[in-house]
């Protein structure tokens, strides 16, 4: 078994190899530090698996970016373990949730936008949740839901042992109710009335689902889908207080001391790992659902009770904002630590929350049948080498505009059909920022973008999903 990480970059076109398992071609990778012995022993006993998923945050909004944001444990965490530079997901909330669970893009079921009352999944999905139960796992989620509120749209038909949070897309922080006043707190998909911070909320119930006694050798994974830092919001003083003197726009600062609230919240599910001696058994995953919103001015909804948010997340240097296909929009920040078995890396490759499901599967030693037609891949080939795959494609469908990156290049089509309306293209790893728009110039390759959309374009469901804003 080789030894792969060294706390180096590893760019797309520097790879080792990698051993593979199971008729599906899921990709296990070889384990990485303290010996081979200790990376054994953590995958034998299939390692438990935590998700975290911050709401609307920026790519400026975490310390590891920005300095003056102080997010000292999502900061450590990529100091630790892998962080990763080019990590795609979808420009709005329900599309990435969807995408997370299933490993497919979202446009496979008709998910373009914020869902509503009905299933955004079909009945049967088999998502990461059922995967890993079928598995022997524990699952459990804690927070925001937001594929569907009918009872058959609920967390435990779909993979998982208990829920707790919120089925809609946001929330009144302490009232815990929707924009139009209707209850959305639910336990086991049963709606019930709960007083706290919806950020204390889903903590201690995270916290009380890694304390929760098991069977010896039974495995959990936890869905922590945080409502911060999506407006509305109303942020305790302890923590607005911090950016007293730094930071004068209140809509600002709340929004931060949100993002540090989480942060605290993150670092209570770490130190209750190290207390039960779990850290070394578990893998922890965070990333944010999509960029960060620009702003929020509705005096309407909640009553009233909020003004207006004028300014909210930071996505810089990235262009645009939350909803757009610019990269703003898509690239989050993530990582994922495995403390004693995955060593600190900045890993350049060009991902997608897709890649999530093969790659914990991989972990837990899952087979993921080739009926399921993931459109993601294990991630760890780009972490522990590995032929770099012939042609890694991303593929996004929104509001009448498609992407797709494939190489170094990034097509954007505005228009309601690739036949009619105007493409824009970036050399994205010398153009990170979509600064030049070079379609004029390169014919061919619009074309050539084109056509590999109209291949995607046939895999996706019609008609979509009905979305709610």
């Amino acid at each position: 078994m080789k030894q792969a990480i060294n706390g180096n970059s590893v760019r797309r076109n520097n790879f080792i190899s990698y051993s593979a398992i199971g008729i599906s071609g899921l990709i296990i990778p070889s384990l990485f530090s303290c010996g081979q012995k200790k990376a054994e022993e953590n995958v034998q006993q299939k390692p438990n698996i935590i998700v975290i998923i911050a709401d609307d945050l920026g790519w400026n909004d975490i310390g590891y970016h920005n300095p003056g944001i102080k997010t000292p444990n999502i900061d450590g965490m990529m100091q630790q373990g892998l962080t990763f530079d080019r990590f795609y997901v979808c420009s709005v909330s329900s599309p990435t949730r969807a995408s997370l669970l299933t490993g497919r893009y979202p446009t496979r079921y008709g998910i373009l936008a914020p869902l509503g009352d009905a299933p955004g999944l079909p009945a049967g999905t088999v998502t990461i949740a059922s995967l890993l139960k079928a598995n022997g796992y524990d699952t459990g989620i804690s927070g925001k839901w937001h594929l569907g509120t009918v009872p058959e749209a609920r967390p435990l038909n779909y993979g998982f042992n208990s829920s707790y949070g919120y089925l809609r897309g946001q929330i009144d922080p302490y009232t815990h109710l929707y924009k139009n006043g209707s209850k959305t707190w639910h336990r086991n998909d049963k709606l019930f009335d709960e007083e706290g911070h919806a950020t204390d909320l889903i903590t201690n119930e995270a916290v009380r689902f890694i304390s929760e006694p098991r069977e010896k050798g039974t495995p959990f994974f936890l869905y922590v889908a945080y409502s911060v830092p999506h407006y509305p919001l109303e942020e305790p003083k302890e923590y607005t207080d911090m950016y007293a003197n730094s930071v004068s726009n209140e809509s600002r600062r709340n929004n931060v001391a949100s993002i540090t609230h989480m942060d605290v919240s993150i670092g209570k599910i770490l130190n209750v790992l190290k207390e039960k001696g779990l850290s070394e058994k578990t893998i922890v995953m965070f990333l944010s659902d999509n960029g960060g919103q620009e702003k929020w001015s509705s005096q309407t909804e909640y009553g009233g009770k909020f003004k207006p948010h004028d300014v909210l997340g930071d996505n810089l240097p990235l262009r645009d904002w939350k909803g757009s296909l610019y990269d703003g929009a898509l690239r989050v920040p993530a990582v994922m630590i495995w403390p004693g078995t995955l060593k600190p890396m900045k890993v350049e490759a060009p991902l997608s929350v897709t890649d999530i499901y093969p790659t914990l599967a991989s972990f837990a030693g899952a087979i993921v049948s080739a009926d399921l037609k993931l459109d993601g891949m294990n991630f760890m080939y780009a972490v522990n080498g590995g032929e770099k795959p012939k042609e890694r494609i991303l593929y996004w469908k929104s509001n009448n505009r498609f992407a797709l990156l494939k190489e170094e290049w990034k097509l954007i089509h505005n228009g309601k059909k690739l036949e009619e309306g105007t493409n824009e293209l970036y050399k994205i790893e010398s153009d990170p920022y979509e600064t030049k728009d070079l379609s004029q110039n390169n014919p061919d390759k619009v074309q050539e973008l084109l056509t590999e959309m109209k291949l995607q374009l046939a895999s996706d469901k019609t008609p979509e999903v009905k979305a709610v804003e």
